[in-house]
């Protein structure tokens, strides 16, 4: 499962790709590494405007993934839109796009060790996005940290494409390109949306680096 990808955009280049008309990242530095319960940009609706906002990755978890458990940090990815615990956050008020220029999935050597692979469109890396579910959420997701209300997020997944499944046969996340597949995302029904759920073409990623934990 993907569970740590990098944003090297900058913060302009990203309301251009989002075109956002409202920005609340603040000052936002690159983040070359981006780990599960770490804040990091969505893009959503508000208001009917598309804004840029900060939110924490890992998604409520379902009842039955807390039993004996006090804190939940929350899940990253999603696989079963058509279960219960998910569909509540599938309408366009709770999909947003989550922008990224890389990310990793871990290759198992014969020994076991495990090495980071990264993934991109090219080796320059260009902006994409995951398609992504957020909603505000109160919990205790570090047990130092107490009780606290986040807007929290996660994406989906969905079968591995063959230059993913070479490393990760399991699944990859489910990434859009397209400006008209975003705007579906984040503004058609879900009848329409859930096409999306699908594998990137083979052609449209690449492997862009092995063996590091962030991707500068």
């Amino acid at each position: 499962m993907c569970n740590l990808y990098s944003l090297t955009t900058t913060q302009s280049a990203m309301r251009d790709f989002a075109r956002a008309t409202r920005d609340r990242l603040g000052n936002l530095a690159a983040m070359p590494a981006i780990f599960p319960d770490q804040s990091a940009p969505i893009i959503r609706l508000s208001e009917g405007e598309r804004e840029l906002a900060p939110a924490r990755w890992g998604m409520p978890s379902p009842q039955f993934a807390l039993k004996g458990r006090s804190t939940d940090p929350g899940v990253t990815n999603i696989r079963n839109t058509a279960s219960p615990h998910w569909r509540r956050w599938l309408t366009p008020a709770h999909r947003c796009l989550v922008p990224f220029n890389a990310f990793c999935e871990y290759e198992t050597l014969p020994d076991k060790t495990k090495v980071p692979v990264w993934f991109a469109a090219s080796d320059e890396r260009p902006t994409m996005a995951f398609a992504g579910v957020w909603t505000r959420w109160t919990s205790t997701r570090r047990k130092a940290e107490g009780e606290v209300t986040v807007d929290a997020y996660g994406f989906l997944t969905t079968t591995a494409n063959s230059v993913v499944g070479q490393v990760h046969p399991k699944a990859m996340p489910v990434i859009l390109t397209e400006q008209a597949d975003m705007d579906a995302w984040l503004e058609a029904p879900w009848n329409e949306a859930h096409s999306l759920q699908r594998p990137l073409p083979d052609e449209a990623l690449r492997i862009v680096a092995r063996g590091q934990r962030s991707d500068g």
